[in-house]
């Protein structure tokens, strides 16, 4: 489970997802692997349901699927720039966090390539000390290796850091 802050004090760092965490990026994912898949007239061209996609798809690994991937990510990148837009509450956090001095890294499953186009859209490339990509780990999440990674180029305790994978959420009803 997540800890609350105080049992982290005197707190020193933060691991930020960036799906769902600083932007609402699933339904971009999801409308660009609809449009690949009519594209290719999967499913006799009838568009896929949400929840097909959620369990077929989401963070899963498909072989007959990977041949898409490259197209869908491309695509996905494509309305990233036109769509993607900060969750409410990302910008208190990031204050917050900056007025605090704290160390700060992202931690995601997305291809690095996404990772660093959304990163570069919240515009929050200066905040991040670093970017850790899941898929260059040994482990991927949920594992704990990129977290652990993340710990490691921070040179920050994991008694003292804060994982944000719903953070800007909750901010709202500060």
């Amino acid at each position: 489970g997540q800890s609350s802050l105080t049992s982290l004090a005197p707190l020193e760092a933060v691991l930020f997802d960036i799906d769902g965490t600083l932007c609402d990026s699933d339904p971009l994912h999801y409308y660009a692997f609809c449009e690949m898949l009519l594209e290719i007239g999967f499913n006799g061209g009838v568009p896929i349901s949400e929840e097909f996609f959620i369990e077929t798809v989401d963070g899963k690994h498909n072989d007959d699927l990977a041949l898409l991937v490259n197209d869908k990510e491309a695509m996905f990148r494509r309305l990233a720039v036109e769509q993607l837009k900060p969750l409410n509450g990302l910008d208190k956090v990031r204050k917050w966090i900056e007025n605090h001095g704290l160390k700060r890294a992202a931690v995601t499953k997305a291809p690095r390539a996404n990772a660093e186009l959304m990163i570069s859209i919240l515009v929050l490339s200066y905040f991040f000390d670093v970017v850790i990509i899941g898929g260059e780990c040994e482990h991927v999440k949920p594992h704990p290796d990129p977290y652990l990674k993340g710990l490691e180029a921070l040179k920050a305790s994991k008694d003292h850091t804060f994982v944000g994978k719903k953070i800007a959420r909750k901010s709202q009803h500060c």
